[in-house]
């Protein structure tokens, strides 16, 4: 089983992109920071997550 930390980055990730998107699209810096930042914190909970399953598979 995958775990949470993986998905909630996965989410976090993609809702980061989004933000990103959007805010480059409206010129809006603050908005396509906070996707970058929602991305990176995606990236990092997806890492804790991929280390928690290889533990798991121990």
């Amino acid at each position: 089983m995958t775990d949470k930390k993986r998905v909630e980055g996965s989410l976090d990730q993609a809702k980061g992109k989004a933000k990103e998107v959007a805010g480059s699209a409206t010129g809006d810096a603050k908005l396509k920071n906070d996707g970058k930042s929602d991305t990176a914190k995606g990236k990092i909970e997806n890492a804790v997550g991929g280390a928690k399953d290889a533990l798991k598979g121990e």
